[in-house]
């Protein structure tokens, strides 16, 4: 599909990561509880528009590297591949209990916070670095129509994720703060489907 390699597989990742706790989930999180629903939209788009930004900064260099080396896209892939294997073990094996909030959020500045937050967050391009690569079919591959559709569906998946999140932040935060064991058991479930996506999208 557009020259997407496993679409359904794509979006499932996506959600994936958005259920992980990061600073963009605790600037909705921080945002909603300050303001209420509205200031968690405006939060949310602060994250979609920063993830936008930082998106098309990696399509620059993975479709740079597409175009020029294509052996070497190759071995980008393994690495974004061993990359999501890593991390689901770092998940899987965390000892902490992952409920320190690291965010300050002021009141009536959601929005431009939430993106710079998400722009700032030296993480977020080294990850698109490596995931974009894994789901890109090089015989099948459109050029910028394969990263528009891309683009767009992290952002369809992210605003429907984050709102419906914004809409239930109270429920969702008691939850939470009552079921620290739960919670830590769903951080580690997650932590085993992103080894199980970097196993099967590197043997590929």
């Amino acid at each position: 599909m557009f020259g997407i390699a496993d679409y359904g597989a794509f979006c499932a990742a996506i959600l994936v990561f958005l259920a992980l706790p990061g600073p963009g989930t605790f600037a909705l999180l921080t945002s909603t509880a300050k303001g209420g629903f509205r200031a968690g939209a405006a939060a949310t788009f602060g994250v979609i528009l920063g993830d936008q930004v930082l998106l098309w900064l990696a399509v620059a260099g993975v479709a740079a590297l597409l175009a020029a080396h294509p052996t070497l896209f190759k071995a980008v892939q393994y690495l974004g591949a061993a990359y999501l294997v890593w991390i689901g073990l770092k998940l899987v094996f965390a000892q902490g209990d992952g409920a320190a909030n690291p965010v300050n959020i002021q009141p009536r500045a959601y929005f431009r916070q939430a993106l710079l937050i998400t722009v700032l967050n030296p993480k977020a391009i080294v990850f698109y670095m490596a995931f974009f690569p894994l789901f890109i079919d090089p015989s099948t591959h459109l050029g910028v129509p394969t990263f528009l559709a891309m683009a767009l569906t992290i952002a369809a998946i992210t605003a429907v994720y984050c709102l419906t999140l914004c809409a239930f932040a109270n429920a969702i935060g008691a939850r939470v703060r009552a079921h620290r064991k739960l919670a830590k058991a769903l951080e580690k479930l997650a932590g085993v489907f992103l080894v199980g996506f970097g196993i099967r999208l590197g043997s590929q």
